[in-house]
């Protein structure tokens, strides 16, 4: 009878050290759902940084194999056009700046030479 107290003392013994093993011990289950998100998180990384080196190879097979993207990227980043072609930039307007009298009465007079000349240049 003794014998079997001894049996269950260490049986109880060894599943209280193993309990405190699982709950504060090194590999925790605090640890496990520690790790669990940080997975979390590096996989939503991890698939922002694939789109975009999808993205990047897509853009690198376009440029080895056609001659539109290079023209498109000459186009839009340089500015470069093909000869014979003509070129407009669209400008928004901004409202003009107020001017003094002294200065407007001058610019007025100067503007009525330029209006009645058909190239637009003082006679």
């Amino acid at each position: 009878m003794r014998r079997i107290i001894w049996l269950l003392l260490a049986l109880v013994l060894l599943l209280t050290w193993l309990q405190y093993k699982f709950w504060f011990g090194a590999g925790s289950s605090t640890d496990v759902v520690a790790l669990e998100s940080q997975v979390i998180v590096q996989k939503r990384e991890n698939a922002g940084l694939q789109e975009r080196n999808d993205a990047l190879a897509a853009e690198v097979e376009d440029l080895k194999s056609g001659e539109a993207a290079v023209e498109e990227r000459a186009r839009s980043e340089l500015g470069m056009i093909k000869p014979g072609e003509k070129f407009y930039r669209v400008v928004e307007g901004t409202p003009p700046a107020p001017v003094s009298d002294q200065a407007g009465e001058a610019s007025t007079d100067a503007d009525a030479d330029t209006a009645a000349t058909p190239t637009g240049q003082a006679p």
